[in-house]
């Protein structure tokens, strides 16, 4: 279908084009229809656009990762149908491993957003088929099978469009987890270390940008920017913007 730019709805109708393709290809489970739809409505209470917040949380979770010893970047079907060429480009500056991780896990699924990440430059996949060997304790849903050499060795994982209970099962094994999700009051918002209440298809381009300006940073600088930052008070700034939108 082709969407004219003019259309007031253009950005948001061609996100749902990609995803009715990703369905349609194989790679997307039809429940992350529903699960974009309901980010699609907290977009609108954010303003469709990237506020202040959310750009320094951006900035913080690319400082976590640049300090990682083992960064890993999670990939399900509605990342990959939505920003498969900015995460990969994004895996490569902070030299961040790819890992497939999904609720409604099929061996196809798996194959298909791999094949997706190929095509999009990615050197390395992990976690498809028998490689996700590992369990996440406590964790009995198809999302705690993890590879061992991506989600069970990482430091930092960041996970966009992540489930509440992964993102506590992570954080209980220690991890950092730097969570993107556009509902500030989630599970997962709650209990990330670093919160990017922002649209995927913004956030992980703003992510890509400041990894380009910030891999040349030093160590110190780069941790004085980490412990400088709150992801408690984040959320709540960013609760005060919706609050102010919806006035």
């Amino acid at each position: 279908m082709k969407i004219p730019e003019s259309h007031p709805r253009y950005e948001s109708l061609r996100q749902r084009e990609r995803m009715v393709k990703a369905l349609e290809e194989g790679y997307l489970a039809t429940a992350g229809l529903i699960a974009h739809g309901r980010g699609e409505a907290f977009d609108y209470l954010v303003g469709e656009k990237t506020l202040e917040p959310a750009e320094m949380a951006e900035k913080v979770g690319v400082g976590l990762l640049l300090l990682a010893e083992h960064p890993v970047i999670s990939v399900n079907g509605n990342t990959a149908a939505l920003a498969a060429k900015e995460i990969v480009e994004l895996s490569g500056i902070l030299n961040a491993k790819l890992e497939v991780n999904l609720f409604y896990r099929t061996l196809e699924r798996e194959m298909i957003i791999k094949r997706v990440l190929k095509e999009n430059g990615a050197s390395e996949v992990l976690g498809v088929g028998n490689d996700a060997s590992e369990r996440i304790p406590g964790l009995d849903s198809e999302r705690g099978r993890v590879d061992p050499g991506g989600i069970w060795k990482a430091d930092v994982v960041l996970v966009p469009l992540e489930d509440g209970d992964r993102t506590e099962a992570l954080v209980e094994m220690g991890k950092k987890v730097i969570a993107i999700d556009l509902n500030p009051l989630s599970r997962t918002s709650q209990r990330a270390d670093v919160t990017i209440v922002d649209n995927v298809v913004r956030a992980i381009p703003n992510m890509v940008s400041f990894a380009g300006e910030m891999k040349n940073i030093g160590a110190k600088e780069l941790k004085n920017l980490i412990q400088g930052f709150d992801n408690k008070k984040n959320l709540n700034e960013m609760l005060g913007a919706i609050y102010g939108n919806l006035r």
